[in-house]
């Protein structure tokens, strides 16, 4: 599956998870319940994986951790807040360009209809 092909499924299964659940709960729980989900739908979902960074010769292992990655070609950063910021762009594309992955979704849980809180966010794709 292409990167557009597995944002299809991981949306599918991230309206799945809020249908069940709502609005309202810590990003933590929606983050183990859409895990859940999409290694229920078969996908290879990785949880909390580390982010390399490097700067002028300095590693600085672990640096962030990115919140799902899903077969190793989506990354997944999910929120519960009221609104989307452009930091949150920001952090997302930042993961994006240290992995050198194309794609990823932000996903707000904290919305009445949750296609209204998936933003993509690409790099290069």
């Amino acid at each position: 599956m292409d990167e557009n092909e597995l944002s299809y499924e991981v949306i599918g299964a991230a309206i799945e998870v809020h249908q069940n659940l709502g609005p309202g709960l810590l990003e933590a729980v929606y983050q183990q319940c859409l895990y859940h989900e999409l290694e229920l739908r078969q996908l290879e979902v990785c949880s909390e994986v580390p982010v390399n960074a490097r700067y002028k010769g300095v590693d600085f292992d672990t640096a962030y951790r990115m919140d799902l990655v899903v077969s190793d070609k989506l990354v997944i950063e999910l929120k519960v807040v009221e609104k989307f910021i452009p930091v949150h762009d920001a952090q997302l594309l930042s993961y994006l360009r240290l992995t050198g992955k194309k794609l990823g979704l932000l996903i707000n849980f904290n919305v009445p209809v949750l296609t209204k809180g998936i933003k993509r966010v690409v790099n290069n794709l």
